[in-house]
């Protein structure tokens, strides 16, 4: 095994210059696999494109292959490449060698992940009659540069055959038993490190990729159980069990919506470090997690809820794909299905307590989670004009409707407090307060906090989630805090 580096001295040099550079895509070049994520990109722009997918699928992976590029064009912008391996590229390049990308992907898949590194001279893959991988990658490059007359660079075990016919091979991330199989296929062997360290343990990225301080907005679930006093363990137990439902449910729509967006993410300058979009986590990974967390999410409903809690749970779902699919891309229209869906989780815990939700607390909702969803927008455009560009990725807005959001934003966040101040005045809240004039107080502190909002989004400091941002903000636990209060001391003065 070789792990010197190449020698420095001229005639070393000029011999190295002789043997081209062959380097693999998937797994060596990128964190990744290209055909998937491609697959992925094409059903998030056209998902009724799935039934003809399925049907190429079935005629086989090669066959699915060759089709995917005739379907849409591949996504290439920012695609997380594994740094030890551009290196080992550039090396290349400066001492004059022939860089050759050779996978087992579609060649125009090949030829445009090549183009949009630059850092190749040659691009090969595979077509509908012929698979370029293992054994058929080295013939095919026997046949071009002769045995032992490149240098080939992968990762897996597919790449053996290749290794065994290289002059030098260089493993990517390789674990030991594949190292050792590497050896005995080339004594003459190099093993580089796959980063980041990710690869190594899956465990922390897709903790991450579920995002579990995401499930702080799934609290809303407990807004029926406080609203209507009933504190007794029965009422409590059911609403947790409707929180983690939402909670399992959620994280699996997270992670299907992390993988029909990684181009989007990439280009965001906060999004392009989540683990799918930044390759800490394979893409196949997610694939596999997000049904199962779905399936968690329906067993603990089906068990321990009502079924009208089940049936809005499954809505919420499908409402959270239209959106991942579709109707982000629509202005105005992504607002409304962002407060509604804040919306669904105040009438879920409602149904998971079995109990009725109240007319004020709908409306309500349903003008303070609105102007909670034009902050969110608002925080995107302000990253416009930050990044000096004119339209976000996948959104219908541009930086000169920023006025407009804010005043639409503004508009909804003190109609929410009008509301809550006819509730205070109305039999309703008599009924449950014993001195209901004191809530009033409510109302000024909701409107300092949707204002303050609203200007801390204006000036770009606001997270993507205006309800994550106030979880881990200092103020709005102080303004929770004085509401609680208020809501204690009409109880009980």
């Amino acid at each position: 095994m070789t792990q010197a580096p190449i020698s420095d001295s001229p005639e070393a040099a000029s011999d190295e210059a002789l043997y081209p550079l062959v380097v693999d895509m998937d797994g060596t070049l990128i964190k990744g696999d290209m055909t998937v994520e491609h697959l992925l990109g094409t059903l998030a722009a056209a998902p009724f494109r799935a039934f003809g997918l399925a049907g190429a699928l079935l005629e086989g992976r090669e066959v699915l292959k060759a089709r995917l590029p005739d379907e849409s064009a591949p996504r290439t912008e920012g695609l997380p490449l594994i740094a030890p391996c551009i290196a080992l590229i550039e090396e290349a390049r400066a001492a004059g060698r022939r860089v050759v990308l050779a996978s087992a992907s579609d060649a125009r898949i090949v030829a445009a992940v090549a183009h949009a590194t630059g850092l190749f001279d040659e691009a090969m893959g595979s077509s509908a009659a012929h698979n370029l991988k293992g054994a058929n990658k080295a013939k095919a490059l026997i046949a071009m540069f002769g045995e032992k007359g490149f240098d080939y660079v992968g990762d897996s075990a597919a790449d053996l055959p290749v290794w065994a016919a290289a002059r030098r091979a260089y493993t990517i991330g390789a674990g030991r038993s594949l190292r050792a199989r590497t050896e005995a296929a080339n004594t003459d062997t190099m093993h580089l490190p796959a980063a980041p360290p990710a690869r190594q343990s899956l465990l922390p990225p897709l903790l991450r990729a579920i995002r579990p301080h995401q499930w702080s907005k799934n609290l809303l679930l407990f807004v029926s159980l406080l609203a209507s006093h009933l504190l007794d363990a029965h009422h409590i137990m059911a609403a947790a069990l409707g929180f983690a439902a939402f909670s399992l449910a959620a994280s699996s729509a997270y992670i299907l919506n992390d993988l029909l967006d990684l181009d989007a993410d990439r280009a965001h300058p906060r999004k392009r470090t989540r683990p799918f979009a930044s390759g800490d986590a394979p893409v196949v990974s997610g694939l596999l997690l997000s049904p199962v967390l779905l399936l968690c999410a329906l067993a603990v409903a089906l068990a321990f809820l009502p079924a009208q809690f089940t049936a809005l749970l499954i809505v919420y779902y499908i409402t959270t794909l239209a959106y991942s699919i579709h109707l982000k891309t629509k202005m105005i229209v992504d607002i409304f299905t962002l407060a509604g869906l804040y919306t669904i989780r105040v009438l879920a815990g409602a149904l998971a307590i079995a109990g009725s939700i109240s007319t004020w607390i709908l409306a309500f909702s349903m003008f303070f989670f609105l102007a909670l969803a034009i902050v969110k927008r608002q925080a995107e455009i302000v990253d416009l004009l930050k990044s000096n560009k004119e339209k976000t990725a996948k959104r219908d807005y541009s930086v000169e409707d920023l006025g407009m959001i804010q005043a639409l934003g503004a508009a909804a966040g003190f109609v929410s407090v009008l509301v809550l101040a006819l509730y205070f005045n109305s039999p309703e809240a008599s009924a449950l307060y014993d001195y209901p004039k004191i809530l009033w107080a409510i109302c000024p502190l909701i409107l300092y906090w949707i204002s303050r909002m609203l200007v801390i989004s204006s000036r770009g400091f606001m997270h993507d989630d205006p309800i994550v941002f106030a979880a881990r903000d200092r103020t709005s636990h102080l303004v929770g805090l004085c509401v609680a209060g208020v809501v204690a001391a009409s109880l009980l003065i």
